[in-house]
């Protein structure tokens, strides 16, 4: 089943690869935060494009857990979305938004480090092997598929193995991004017998509360309708890729997945991991071979009405000042709807909501594989 679900996927790609290109359009393409003119800046939009790390299906690696599947073909694709919304923010943390990849030439060191925190290899630290064990945190069997909610909070335990990146990853709840919350999850000497003051703030850039910034992902999962996706939120939609912070939106259709990094007019651009590759294996300190991990075809586009109400938004903010300029936009261009806006920020936590809880290793359940390889994940013993 998994060789006819490979074929038939495989196929798909290629029959749409002729029906894919940029429409001759005098509207602006807008990825990830950058604005390109299709008639006068194609090829450096496709260069920005095919830069962005391409998780895919993979089949011949490991069985995860030591006896479960070799393959994520046919249920592995949200996870894929997951690594790569991921792996955009550590690009930008490591390398920079400006970063370009190109074929058969010399990267930086941080490049090939970040790779090998993807490979389909239990000891790398976001594998699918250890995105879908830690799944099983989260009520999900290993081969289930996920959602974007489901994804996030794998994403946000699995930062905590981390220690190379020093990422924190911050997942809202009900549609609210609570600043309070989040200095809590950079203050890594927060302890439970004290209230820490809010160090950030949206009303003003200057904090007088110092505190030592950790890059951050945040991470909002929404629900943007009921079956489809509500007309009205289209536009906060679009300014969310306008955003230099933007990090792309985990979505799709019912059980598929696909990574989102930008739109056209009414047409959503998009990464499509639904093609299967060789697990690629490379030793630790080895230079990973990259090629499959760029998408050199033209980028696929949808349209938004189209688009499964559920997602999850990410953005990434470097620095403290990131931050500030993220929340003055969220101001100007989501906060401005009275009705229906997409998603809320506040400063404090709400007095009704349960208490928040500091994010910590988690307790690790494993299916088939002892504790000690789980916790073999932290990327910085990889180079």
């Amino acid at each position: 089943m998994e060789a006819v679900l490979a074929k038939y996927e495989n196929q798909i790609n290629v029959f749409s690869e002729y029906l894919e290109d940029l429409p001759d359009t005098d509207e602006p393409v807008w990825i990830l935060g950058e604005c390109y003119d299709v008639k006068t800046g194609k090829s450096e939009l496709l260069s920005d494009v095919r830069s962005r790390l391409w998780f895919t299906y993979r089949k011949k690696f490991s069985p995860i857990g030591g006896t479960g599947p070799s393959s994520d073909t046919g249920w592995g694709c949200m996870l894929r979305c997951g690594q790569m919304i991921l792996a955009q923010a550590l690009v930008c943390r490591h390398l920079g938004r400006e970063w370009r990849w190109v074929a058969e030439g010399t990267q930086p060191v941080e490049y090939q480090r970040i790779l090998h925190c993807f490979l389909d290899r239990k000891d790398s630290c976001y594998s699918i092997h250890q995105m879908a064990q830690m799944g099983v945190g989260e009520g999900k069997s290993v081969g289930e598929w996920y959602g974007p909610n489901t994804v996030a909070q794998v994403l946000k335990k699995l930062a905590l193995f981390d220690d190379w990146n020093s990422l924190a990853v911050y997942v809202s709840m009900d549609n609210t991004v609570v600043i309070e919350d989040i200095s809590k999850c950079l203050d890594e000497s927060l302890s439970g017998q004290r209230q820490a003051p809010c160090p950030l703030s949206h009303f003003h850039a200057t904090s007088q509360h110092p505190l030592d910034w950790r890059p951050l992902l945040l991470l909002i999962p929404l629900r943007m309708g009921i079956n489809d996706i509500n007309p009205v939120y289209i536009q906060a939609l679009k300014e969310c890729f306008k955003m230099p912070q933007s990090c792309g939106v985990l979505g799709g259709k019912p059980n598929l997945a696909y990574y989102f990094i930008g739109f056209v007019d009414d047409e959503l651009i998009y990464l499509d991991p639904h093609t299967t590759q060789l697990a690629v294996d490379s030793e630790t300190g080895s230079t990973v071979d990259d090629q499959s991990y760029h998408c050199q075809r033209n980028p696929r586009r949808m349209k938004i009405t189209s688009l499964d109400p559920s997602v999850a938004l990410g953005f990434f903010c470097k620095s403290e000042e990131d931050f500030d300029s993220w929340c003055n936009l969220v101001q100007q261009e989501i906060l401005k709807k009275r009705n229906l806006r997409m998603f809320e920020l506040v400063e404090k936590h709400p007095s009704h909501w349960p208490p928040f809880i500091t994010p910590t290793k988690p307790e690790v359940q494993t299916t088939g594989a002892s504790a000690s390889l789980f916790l073999s994940i932290l990327c910085n013993n990889f180079l």
